[in-house]
């Protein structure tokens, strides 16, 4: 764990049974090398002492954002700290968190943090697959936090399943994969494409989609966090990367975002292809508004270039493609010939039969196909954590794991 060393941790504790793992977790982290500083609520410390979480990390611990001594700067704290970890987080704190309600120690310096906040539920059965809890998760990793997932076991109530907040060890493990994969794509270039495109018709109407551009912009945030140097071309959106590094070139239509893929896929290592470009466009551009002089208007439309069998015929040894397939019906097999047209190294397999994916939803549903008709289903989570899937199974491929 030597990747901790140094790293300065705020941990909360919150008012679950689970609290007792949290002696355990502060020696883990210390032993790792990193520093904490433990946060409580006044419910987490009825479980354990915080005397106990002070001797442990070496450091006073806070229950309250004062104190009869001094105000204990939530602000200054979330300046401080290189990762936040809620673990116990329960099901009341959680939902505060996502609603940004602010009346403890925790939910201020949560709403204070500036850097990467890790969240560790801890729950009963029922509570945890409440439709209300999901949501709420939804709505912290829609924020960017991370999910620690439960564990399935026997509970306080003495039902057995989901809802055991994630053993010590493990938290540790997922905190050491996340900074390990930092600079996993450090010297690699890629190219991702996103949003839709707009065919004009005239200077005013278009033939589009609706295509938002948040999984494509969340790409390419997580690949420039993972060190690579990421070039964005962006169809019409208003979205942009969070992170700055990113270099974006916007474009409007399949041909302008054709001719700016093949310029920069000349020097890339990855291309991933998630824009939804309109497959034709009209054969003529009225220089004037159209105006409405019949019941009926004629179209005639003509292919657009096709991006992804361009970028997948001239792929160069050593770099690989993976193209998006949004689907409504055959799902599997309409991706898997796809796949093999295009030349893809792997697919994406979005479909419009599962609630809560597919376009303007902050939240995605894939299938992750590859070669030798090797598929990996995941469940619906937010389009941030769906870009850390995909660019894992990037990296795993791209290393020979896959």
């Amino acid at each position: 764990m030597a990747n901790l060393t140094g790293k300065k941790m705020l941990l909360g504790v919150t008012g679950s049974i689970a609290a007792y793992k949290s002696a355990s977790l502060v020696r883990l982290l210390i032993k790792a090398g990193a520093e904490v500083q433990v946060l409580m609520t006044k419910s987490g410390a009825d479980f354990i002492s915080p005397l106990t979480l002070s001797t442990l990390s070496k450091r006073p611990v806070y229950t309250d954002i004062t104190s009869e001594e001094s105000w204990n700067s939530h602000v200054e704290m979330g300046l401080w700290a290189d990762a936040m970890v809620v673990a116990p987080l329960t099901a009341a704190s959680l939902a505060k968190m996502a609603c940004g309600m602010s009346d403890n120690i925790i939910t201020a310096t949560y709403l204070s943090a500036r850097c990467p906040v890790f969240f560790a539920p801890a729950m009963d059965l029922d509570m945890w697959q409440h439709p209300a809890t999901r949501e709420n998760v939804r709505r912290l990793q829609g924020f960017g936090n991370h999910l620690i997932p439960v564990g399935h076991g026997e509970l306080a109530s003495g039902l057995v399943g989901e809802g055991r907040m994630a053993e010590p060890e493990e938290i540790v493990a997922y905190l050491h994969h996340f900074w390990e994969r930092q600079q996993s794509l450090a010297g690699k270039k890629i190219l991702i494409t996103a949003g839709p495109t707009y065919e004009p018709i005239d200077p005013v109407r278009f033939i589009g989609n609706r295509s938002s551009g948040k999984m494509g912009v969340a790409l390419a945030d997580a690949a420039a966090r993972r060190g690579a140097e990421v070039t964005l071309v962006l169809g019409p959106s208003r979205l942009l990367p969070r992170e700055s590094q990113v270099k974006v070139i916007p474009v409007q239509s399949a041909g302008e975002m054709h001719r700016a893929a093949q310029e920069v896929f000349k020097d890339a290592d990855i291309g991933i292809l998630a824009a939804a470009v309109a497959d034709y466009r009209p054969r003529e551009v009225s220089a004037q508004k159209i105006k409405k002089t019949g019941d009926t208007l004629r179209l005639e439309l003509v292919k657009n270039p096709d991006i992804a069998a361009t970028l997948g015929g001239g792929k160069a040894p050593g770099q690989w493609l993976v193209g998006f397939a949004l689907e409504t019906d055959n799902e599997l097999a309409n991706a898997q010939s796809k796949r093999e047209k295009k030349n893809f190294d792997l697919i994406v397999l979005n479909s419009l039969q599962d609630e809560g994916a597919g376009f303007h939803y902050d939240t995605n549903k894939i299938t992750i196909l590859g070669k030798d008709n090797k598929i990996r289903k995941f469940e619906l989570k937010s389009k941030l954590a769906v870009a850390e899937d995909i660019l894992d199974e990037i990296e795993a491929l791209w290393n020979g794991k896959i």
